[in-house]
């Protein structure tokens, strides 16, 4: 039985899959693909709304926890960190959830202890690999864009960390959907 989800994606996915059976692309995989990018958007709505709400809450609060620094380096903002930390934990939280019930609901068969397990295995990665990207372009984005420069690093940040999570969840987590 299809969801309303599922009557709206095919309407708006139609034509790309039309076009791309012209080209030999295997359709359940594009499907999949196409439907993690809808799950993850909705988990970059997720990520970007609660990173701002923090960070602007926490400005207008003079709330700084300092600069995390390694010999003279800066490695962190402790601010953007613990807030970015938060932010993408809870879009981990629902990107699982959707990608549970709709990217790969044949995926049911694996436990979802084993499941779950592996999916945040794979996201703490994505978040160390996030936590670099955004704290190393950080200070540039910000010389750049102002005091809201962390969302252009975030941004680079998410699309970095968009692929290591397809890959290795749809071969890892997901390995058992044919």
């Amino acid at each position: 039985m299809l969801t309303l989800m599922d009557h709206l994606f095919f309407f708006f996915t139609k034509p790309i899959f039309s076009m791309a059976g012209r080209f030999g692309v295997n359709a359940k995989e594009l499907e999949r693909f196409l439907k993690f990018i809808v799950v993850g958007t909705i988990g970059f709505v997720v990520d970007f709304g609660i990173l701002n709400v923090l960070m602007l809450t926490l400005q207008a609060r003079q709330v700084d926890l300092g600069m995390w620094n390694l010999f003279g380096v800066v490695l962190l903002n402790g601010t953007l960190t613990v807030s970015n930390t938060i932010s993408f934990s809870s879009a981990v939280i629902s990107n699982f959830t959707w990608n549970y019930l709709w990217t790969y609901p044949e995926s049911r068969s694996k436990p979802l202890v084993r499941q779950g397990g592996q999916f945040f295995l794979v996201n703490l990665v994505g978040l160390g690999i996030n936590l670099a990207v955004l704290n190393a372009l950080n200070p540039l984005c910000t010389q750049l864009f102002g005091l809201l420069g962390y969302n252009a690093a975030k941004a680079v940040a998410t699309i970095v960390v968009l692929f290591w999570n397809f890959f290795v969840n749809r071969y890892w987590t997901y390995s058992d959907v044919e």
